[in-house]
């Protein structure tokens, strides 16, 4: 019995596709820490999780039977990859499905801040009537500058446009400017012209630290802030002193270093009971039309995984694009990509009587995955064969 476990409150989408696909599925609303997860990962070959869940190489080494992972988020940065692809274990992830539910938050809390909505909201829930324009200014005609031109930088820039902004960006990839978007050589020239400034990251180590005293001093006085990446690229010690000095006039945070792992649990923040200030519990990609997209995208890649084989979109391993199977098994082939890996398989199917029907080779990076599609069974020593040659990181039968 194939058996899947889905943490943190998945779309129940989720949970049909995978049980139509004959999957036995256990779900929990709530993320595991390491001991938790290495328990019930036991006999588990499928994960599904979002960024609480912290898939570490213990947590891999505990799970044989597992063959792949589902992060129904944008990140992966909460799974050790590495450690996955040396094991033979499949990652996908949702690069595109909640990019919108982001920005139009990016684009309400930008008006929010600029406005001034949250001091005029607590203001009147306390019975004081605060009638004033004092600081708030409209987003038209005001400078945004996008830190990260990815797939939520862009359609921010988009958007952004089209309310009046001018909008700058910077990347350290190269990237096609959209609509009027103005490239910045760095990111201090970015700073030096932007009203607001917003971050939209990935989460590779070597964006932890991005943001901090330093950068807030390069701002210009009375800018905005937005934090909707990731918690550990920015210094919110810094930014709080920086709001409490009134160089900056206000802030929205989405993310942070520290995170509860479940509803309901603790919190706290530096940026507490600070003026202007929005925080928000990490649901920028958390809308019912964002968690259906996700749950359905996502589920549908760890079927045709299992299914075909196919690893298009996967985030570690090499990408083919698989259709049905032409012959009567399919031999999934993940390996060390080193040479003459292709000719011992094909050599050992020769060797034995095996017709080939089809076959797909891709790389990349240290890693080699070839399928091939037989004519015939597949004789118990062929496995074992193949399964031992020194490359071999996995062999998967589809029948």
């Amino acid at each position: 019995m194939l058996r899947a476990l889905l943490l943190e409150n998945l779309h129940p989408l989720a949970t049909t596709i995978l049980e139509s696909e004959g999957a036995e599925v256990t779900a929990r609303s709530g993320a595991l820490d390491e001991d938790e997860l290495v328990e019930a990962l036991q006999g588990v070959h499928l994960l599904g999780i979002r960024s609480k869940t912290q898939v570490t190489e213990r947590v891999l080494d505990a799970a044989p039977d597992l063959l792949a992972i589902g992060a129904y988020c944008i990140g992966t940065n909460q799974i050790d990859l590495r450690a996955a692809s040396r094991r033979g274990i499949a990652v996908f992830n949702a690069p595109f499905s909640n990019t919108r539910s982001v920005v139009e938050l990016a684009i309400a809390e930008i008006i929010a801040l600029a406005r001034r909505l949250t001091e005029r909201d607590r203001a009147l829930h306390a019975g004081v009537w605060d009638k004033t324009a004092e600081g708030a200014h409209e987003i038209r005609g005001r400078v945004l500058g996008i830190v990260g031109y990815g797939n939520i930088g862009t359609q921010l820039s988009v958007l952004a446009e089209n309310l009046g902004m001018s909008v700058v960006f910077y990347d350290t990839a190269e990237k096609l400017a959209l609509g009027n978007a103005r490239r910045m050589a760095s990111l201090d020239e970015l700073l030096a012209v932007a009203d607001t400034v917003t971050l939209h990251v990935d989460g590779r180590p070597g964006n932890a630290g991005l943001f901090g005293a330093e950068q807030f001093a390069k701002m210009k006085r009375r800018a905005l802030f937005l934090n909707l990446s990731r918690g550990f690229v920015v210094d919110y010690r810094a930014l709080r002193d920086a709001i409490v000095s009134g160089h900056i006039a206000g802030a929205a945070v989405d993310v942070f270093p520290d995170e509860p792992k479940r509803r309901g649990d603790p919190f706290d923040s530096e940026l507490r009971g600070l003026p202007n200030v929005i925080l928000t519990p990490h649901i920028g990609g958390s809308t019912l039309e964002a968690q259906e997209a996700i749950g359905q995208f996502v589920s549908n890649k760890l079927r045709d995984y299992l299914r075909t084989g196919s690893t298009t979109l996967s985030v570690n391993l090499p990408n083919l694009a698989l259709d049905a199977r032409t012959g009567a098994h399919r031999l999934a082939h993940l390996h060390e990509n080193t040479p003459g890996v292709l000719a011992g398989i094909n050599q050992a199917l020769a060797e034995h009587g095996v017709n080939i029907e089809g076959q797909l080779l891709s790389t990349r990076g240290e890693l080699g995955y070839v399928v091939t599609d037989i004519g015939s069974g597949l004789e118990p020593a062929v496995r074992a064969h193949l399964e031992a040659m020194p490359q071999t990181i996995r062999l998967r039968v589809l029948s």
